[in-house]
């Protein structure tokens, strides 16, 4: 089976996918998409063949594409059910979802390029507004995201248990972006503490923006 990821060092979309990978001991040829220069390579021809969203990753299984990152994820955990992603009860499977879900559908989308280039290029926002604008709905989301995680009886290190899954792959993207705007995370520090320790964890490094062949740090 031939993997190709379709990725850009800074989207927490394909982070969420680059550890996912790691974890399940999968390798993927990495293609940069980088989303700003020339307009975005994610708008060209070609690209939008493969995702007519425009947007970060794509992952190609043996040249069929596949969209949306929890998708992706959610067919590698079928296709590759060792190390689990998710726990094996489903009351608990719904949990990590949901705190999954809470990041990706109701944090993500309101602070990526996409949002951003609106309120600027549309909207005639300022800098500081848009600022106040990501830090908002940032700061609120993961503080919520800190009681579902507390709620579950967090039993582990990690949000659910003792090895890293579905959750940890969204809040710790998550997070990084935070950080990148300088949001203030003293509303979460159950998260903070995950963040930290799996900040060594050889997957989740070998996923970090940081060490990727795109990156522009």
């Amino acid at each position: 089976m031939s993997l190709t990821l379709y990725s850009y060092w800074r989207s927490t979309a394909a982070y969420r996918v680059r550890i996912a990978l790691a974890l399940k001991g999968l390798e993927a040829e990495q293609v940069p998409i980088h989303l700003v220069r020339q307009g975005g390579e994610n708008w060209f021809e070609d690209y939008r063949a493969r995702n007519p969203q425009a947007q970060v990753p794509t992952l190609e299984v043996d040249g069929t594409p596949l969209v949306q990152s929890l998708a992706i994820v959610e067919y590698l955990e079928e296709i590759q059910p060792s190390p689990p992603l998710l726990p094996s009860e489903p009351l608990a499977r719904a949990q990590a979802r949901g705190i999954a879900l809470a990041v990706a559908c109701d944090i993500h989308p309101l602070n990526n390029l996409r949002v951003f280039s609106y309120l600027e290029q549309e909207l005639g926002v300022d800098q500081q507004a848009k600022l106040a604008w990501i830090r908002n709905w940032v700061e609120k989301g993961l503080a919520a995201v800190e009681t579902l995680v507390l709620n579950v009886g967090q039993s582990g290190p990690y949000c659910l248990g003792e090895t890293p899954g579905l959750a940890d792959l969204c809040v710790i993207p998550q997070l990084y972006n935070a950080r990148r705007f300088d949001c203030d995370t003293s509303l979460c520090p159950t998260l903070v503490e995950i963040d930290a320790l799996l900040a060594e964890h050889p997957a989740f490094r070998a996923a970090h923006p940081a060490n990727q062949p795109d990156s522009e740090v």
